[in-house]
């Protein structure tokens, strides 16, 4: 608890001035180093033909968002189908199989790092380089462009337009916003996190992997080639832009990833650094701080459940029948280190482990789970906020409801198109998930679980549950290197990305249109206790009890089939 509480501490302390300026970032507020990144910027904006002066609307923002996403997605995926032709391929890795390089481009692109391949093994430095790291940078950032524009129509003063034409209310240039959340904030914090994690010993080299002789030599390994790479640079954008994805199959499990407790630390702080920021951002960007303290606390206090339960359960899920407590964990972490990963990586939308989830606890598993179904405890970047958004808009509704009034947000109705759209973000979780799960479970030779009983089922569910969050961990007894996995996780990592991210906008736009009724005493105010309560209460909702049947056939059978106490 000491070690959570610590690394919570420490991400909380650097999170809060980050975040002060990334709402100066996203204001345009002038700076000192407005030369320096001038410089860089302007050249992107001709080379793009930007008008940096133009606001667009939701539907400008989001077709721009769009193509953006097709043209990166047939770049990366050229890559991948081409690198063994490709320059800087020194370990002379193959080109990808056609449906394992679709889904780890839609992968990559979807800011989930969701991998069904072995990292070193089946990527060359190039397709590293640009199709991952490149992806790890600019995906987040594409994802917190879509949430800032959400904010600006949110809480927009006063209607930009005629009363209920949504078609012109300006929510900023998307280009502009990307290249400035790039340029600004993300890579120079990933230079900094990269400087740190290869003084600790992360590889980070041009040269291809030496041979070494192995201790078991004489049972037949003469050498073993040691796989390097610009390995540091690639944690450091995998971690702070809640990506991922490892260098190495096995992730930051893998003594090179992450050699030492410093590197640990360094790497967990880095996972809540960004997802915290945007939080401190919302109350100076907003101008309404209570706002900000109200999101902060529902996910402080959600964070603060979730990662005692988990560390509680590998600490108890034990018998004389089933050490289970350092199966699947790294040594030098121990089960308790093991554990905050696996709470903080399903927290956030980030996926990266020091363990294997296959091993943990049935409970933990199930934790983990919880986590992803919800996927706004601290939520990916951007995509946290916006689900944030939903339960917050749901919530308003609900409340509006039960009080006996016309649901209104900040003086805006919440009616009929708006409450549709919530809707239909509501039910795509489930009916996804669960139709996933249960034609893969139903098929014989889809599903290549290594467990035929109830953790067959858990490893299946996590899989589809970890996709659509755009998590990317997974139950790694999974079979998953094949063409209904790559094909069906591909859809899955879809719907669960560009719907999350457009709705939102779609209904903050709508509302900002609406003429603005001034509060009064009647209004709803929901900067305060009893809102957070309700509002945490509809996420249980929401999730825990709409999953509950897929949880107690996995995970909680799991617990009481082995007889953990």
């Amino acid at each position: 608890m000491t070690e959570m509480l610590v690394i919570l501490a420490a991400s909380l302390l650097l999170a809060w001035p980050l975040g002060l300026y990334l709402a100066r970032v996203m204001r345009g507020t002038p700076m000192k180093a407005d030369v320096l990144f001038h410089w860089i910027e302007k050249p992107l904006y001709r080379l793009f033909g930007v008008d940096t002066a133009r606001s667009m609307s939701w539907r400008g923002y989001v077709l721009a968002f769009v193509l953006s996403n097709v043209v990166v997605a047939v770049l990366t995926q050229a890559v991948f189908m081409t690198q063994a032709w490709l320059p800087l391929n020194p370990d002379q890795i193959p080109n990808m199989r056609w449906d394992t390089a679709l889904h780890t481009m839609i992968s990559f692109l979807t800011n989930t790092n969701q991998q069904h391949y072995s990292g070193q093994a089946q990527l060359s430095y190039l397709s590293q380089m640009t199709g991952i790291t490149g992806l790890q940078v600019v995906t987040p950032m594409m994802g917190l462009a879509l949430a800032v524009a959400t904010l600006r129509a949110l809480f927009a003063r006063a209607p930009q337009t005629a009363a209920g034409d949504d078609r012109q209310v300006p929510v900023g240039n998307y280009y502009v916003d990307v290249v400035r959340l790039c340029v600004r904030f993300l890579l120079p914090l990933c230079l900094v996190w990269t400087l740190l994690l290869t003084s600790q010993g992360v590889p980070s080299t041009m040269a291809g992997g030496p041979q070494a002789t192995p201790i078991d030599a004489s049972a037949g390994m003469a050498q073993q080639k040691l796989p390097l790479g610009p390995v540091a640079a690639m944690v450091a954008a995998k971690q702070l832009g809640a990506n991922g994805g490892g260098w190495y199959g096995p992730n930051s499990s893998f003594p090179l990833e992450n050699p030492t407790p410093v590197s640990n630390m360094l790497e967990v702080v880095g996972i809540l650094l960004i997802p915290l920021a945007v939080i401190f951002m919302i109350g100076a960007f907003t101008g309404r701080r209570r706002f900000g303290v109200l999101v902060l606390s529902c996910m402080l206090g959600m964070s603060l459940l979730s990662t005692g339960a988990m560390m509680w359960s590998e600490g108890h899920s034990a018998s004389a029948a089933t050490p289970l407590l350092m199966e699947g964990k790294e040594v030098r972490f121990g089960a308790d280190g093991t554990a905050l990963w696996a709470a903080v990586t399903t927290q956030v939308s980030n996926g990266s482990v020091n363990g294997m989830h296959d091993s943990l606890a049935p409970l933990s598993g199930g934790i983990a789970m919880v986590n992803m179904l919800v996927s706004a405890i601290w939520g990916g970047i951007g995509c946290g906020l916006q689900q944030f958004i939903v339960y917050l808009l749901l919530g308003v509704f609900l409340a509006g409801l039960m009080t006996g009034r016309t649901p209104e947000l900040f003086g805006r109705k919440l009616e009929t198109p708006q409450v549709r759209l919530l809707a239909l973000l509501v039910l795509l979780q489930p009916i996804t998930l669960l139709v996933f799960t249960a034609v893969t479970l139903a098929v014989p030779g889809l599903a290549g679980t290594s467990n035929p009983g109830f953790h067959g089922i858990s490893q299946v569910f996590y899989e589809y549950v970890s996709a659509y969050a755009n998590n990317g961990s997974g139950f790694e007894g999974l079979g998953d290197a094949t063409v209904w996995w790559n094909l069906s996780c591909s859809l899955v990592l879809l719907l669960g990305r560009f719907p999350l991210l457009i709705i939102p906008l779609v209904v903050a736009a709508q509302l900002a249109a609406k003429r603005q009724a001034p509060e009064s005493a009647g209004s709803l105010q929901i900067e305060t206790p009893t809102f957070a309560l309700t509002l945490v209460s509809v996420i249980v909702i929401l999730t825990v009890l709409q999953f509950m049947p897929a949880l107690v056939l996995g995970p909680v059978a799991d617990h009481l089939s082995l007889g953990l106490h």
